[in-house]
């Protein structure tokens, strides 16, 4: 399987990870990408993430045979849209983002007869630094891709998205845009609220600085996705609103069993649903070997 040209809209660390990983294992012959930024334009170029500038996403994947869409979710129909016309007829066109049952509906409504190009993708793979300067072949390597196929999709397409994921490195599951948007709400979008929430309610004390010098590796470890972008994490958890809050509203009655059992002073409940937990986390750890737990 090669491909003979990719056209790469977002030139961030996915799209330009995506990249490199598809010249590094010879997929690709040539990538034309697009970015707003100029200078990401530039860096990419200079870095080899692409070997053509394109002063529009249509430019990009004109004579493109693979597309990636690597951009904030918050973007995704106005870029299928302006993409849309320019889009070969079995040209296979992939995203990136964190969540599905907004972007299959926005290729809904923007792809009309290049539906069938499009499959929907959620590579379970990041950094704490983003941008093109952090972006490199490996980031895929051993990490879950998902895939949300739509019933329109076409057969070629999928099997040529699930092949490629596989060629970089990655493994691959098929879920419904709806299966994957409640199971990312749960480990994924809910976790990085809380850390968020966590990080805000310590600095909003009025001796929070304080504490936080005493902060320790426990800190460090639970609150490292606090760093997150708050541009994408604000875009992903409003695009999955509705299951983010079944989410939170799960962690409210948790929450709520630690505190009467707190208050109540009983020990043997508060060392039964900490027991539960580690269970759980242990279990997991041993279960997870082929999986990433960034996003």
């Amino acid at each position: 399987m090669k491909f003979k040209q990719l056209g790469l809209i977002g030139c961030g660390l996915m799209g330009a990870s995506f990249s490199l990983a598809l010249q590094k294992h010879g997929l690709v012959d040539k990538v034309t990408g697009f970015s707003p930024s100029q200078r990401t334009r530039e860096r990419a170029l200079q870095l080899g993430v692409i070997q053509q500038a394109a002063g529009s996403a249509a430019e990009a994947v004109h004579k493109s045979d693979i597309v990636l869409l690597a951009v904030p979710v918050s973007r995704t129909a106005e870029c299928l849209q302006a993409i849309a016309s320019s889009l070969s007829p079995d040209c296979l066109l992939m995203d990136v983002g964190s969540t599905k049952s907004d972007v299959v509906a926005a290729a809904i409504a923007h792809l009309g007869e290049r539906l069938p190009c499009f499959v929907p993708a959620h590579p379970i793979a990041g950094k704490a630094q983003a941008g093109v300067d952090h972006a490199e072949a490996a980031l895929y390597q051993d990490r879950r891709a998902i895939l949300t196929p739509l019933a329109q999709t076409g057969a070629t397409q999928l099997q040529q998205a699930q092949q490629v994921w596989k060629a970089i490195g990655s493994h691959v599951s098929l879920m419904s845009p709806q299966d994957h948007d409640a199971t990312f709400a749960a480990v994924s979008h809910v976790p990085h609220l809380l850390a968020f929430a966590a990080v805000n309610a310590l600095s909003g004390q009025d001796q929070g600085a304080a504490f936080l010098k005493m902060a320790g590796p426990g800190f460090r470890d639970f609150s490292r996705i606090a760093a997150s972008d708050p541009d994408v994490w604000r875009d992903i958890l409003s695009a999955n609103q509705a299951e983010v809050l079944k989410q939170t509203s799960h962690f409210r009655a948790a929450l709520d069993e630690f505190e009467k059992a707190i208050q109540n002073n009983d020990l043997q409940a508060l060392r039964q649903l900490i027991d539960q937990a580690s269970q759980v986390r242990s279990g997991w750890i041993l279960k997870s070997d082929d999986a990433s737990d960034e996003d």
